[in-house]
């Protein structure tokens, strides 16, 4: 088994995640453990098999190295998507997928943007929901008004120029730079310091973990590179930005979607402790030996009896897509924080209804098997 890679932040076992430049959300105010990573194992590389509920995806391969030059190709923004081929039953697909800088945020047929709405339960689903149970029992939203919450981003023209990136811990699991991060893209508040970028020139999202600049360009334990026109991953048992090696920008509540009344896309959160497998699409794990603890890439869903009438506003968009798309297990953390993207516009007293959800009314989505480290 491979040596174990650990990182001590502030005084903290942390686990290596990427950061992620693209649009800009908030975070609401938490009472309780920010973000926690431990220690990411790196794993040899597989070839993927593909998922039972979704299409197949193309064997994982490294996304090529962007050409540092001052004007960067441009590439056609997303067009409408051919009629996709039928889906087994039980699964359905949204008419028109996320959209971000004139790019669509991954195919219509990606996991992401896949409704599971009635998609078998996973046998194991109850032991999960206690697992994550064991440290808190009611959803909460890591962002809100407050800027110092949730991941910001940022979406950058065909023309920004790419600059270099050094990576500083996990360089080998990492999709080399240059990048086109602007020297005042937002960082992350707090210890993860990610950074996210959208290049709406090219369609790929630009991604890195415990970012700072340095010299012309950024520094940053890890990073990724996202085509948002594909559905290829990650090597299996690579990291990303995030600890399950899985991109951040795309499971983010993003304020413009929930003011226009729909997210039709899954969002990522963070339960305490994982075990040490992956799902697809996830790519890496950063657990322990439990297999009743989630797997990084577990998708839950809001159940389909949790009476959402009490529920208005910027709350009940949110739970509708729990729902219909459910959440992503993306890293270790405190235990029902779903993320947003950073922005003063969101209403922290809506938000607050969120916290009134017991983790009781989620249960866990069959999507593949879970896939271990040697």
């Amino acid at each position: 088994m491979p040596p174990l890679l650990t990182r001590y932040v502030g005084g903290r076992l942390r686990l290596a995640a990427a950061a992620i430049l693209l649009t800009t959300t908030a975070c609401g105010a938490a009472t309780t453990v920010r973000t926690i990573h431990p220690p990411r194992v790196a794993i040899p590389t597989t070839t993927p098999t593909t998922w039972p509920l979704f299409d197949s995806i193309p064997t994982p391969s490294l996304i090529p190295t962007a050409t540092p030059n001052h004007a960067p190709p441009s590439f056609a923004a997303a067009t409408a998507r051919p009629t996709a081929k039928p889906k087994p039953v039980g699964t359905f697909q949204p008419v028109v997928g996320p959209t971000l800088g004139g790019c669509q945020v991954f195919p219509v047929s990606n996991p992401w943007n896949q409704d599971v709405s009635r998609a078998p339960l996973d046998p194991n689903s109850a032991n999960y929901i206690a697992s994550i149970n064991s440290s808190r029992q009611f959803l909460h939203a890591d962002f809100g008004s407050d800027p110092s919450y949730g991941i910001p981003y940022v979406v950058v023209p065909a023309s920004q120029p790419f600059v270099p990136i050094a990576f500083t811990a996990y360089g080998d699991q990492s999709d080399p730079g240059p990048y086109p991060i602007p020297s005042n893209a937002p960082v992350e508040a707090g210890s993860d310091a990610h950074v996210v970028v959208a290049d709406s020139g090219n369609c790929h999202l630009y991604e890195l973990f415990n970012a700072s600049r340095q010299g012309d360009g950024w520094a940053a334990d890890s990073g990724a590179v996202f085509n948002l026109n594909s559905n290829a991953l990650r090597p299996d048992g690579w990291t990303s930005a995030d600890a399950a090696g899985l991109p951040i920008l795309p499971g983010l509540a993003r304020y413009d979607e929930v003011r226009n009344g729909v997210i039709n896309h899954a969002l990522r959160f963070t339960v305490q402790q994982t075990q040490d497998g992956f799902i697809h699409p996830a790519t890496h794990q950063a657990g322990v030996n439990n297999t009743n603890a989630p797997p990084m890439g577990l998708r839950l869903r809001l159940k389909a009896s949790f009476d959402l009438s009490p529920f208005h506003g910027e709350s009940l968009v949110i739970l509708t897509a729990l729902k219909r798309y459910g959440m992503f297990v993306a890293d270790n953390g405190s235990s029902w924080f779903i993320t947003g993207a950073t922005d003063s516009r969101w209403n922290d007293t809506d938000l607050n209804q969120l916290k009134t959800v017991p983790g009781s009314a989620f249960e866990a989505v069959q999507t593949g098997p879970i896939l271990h480290s040697r």
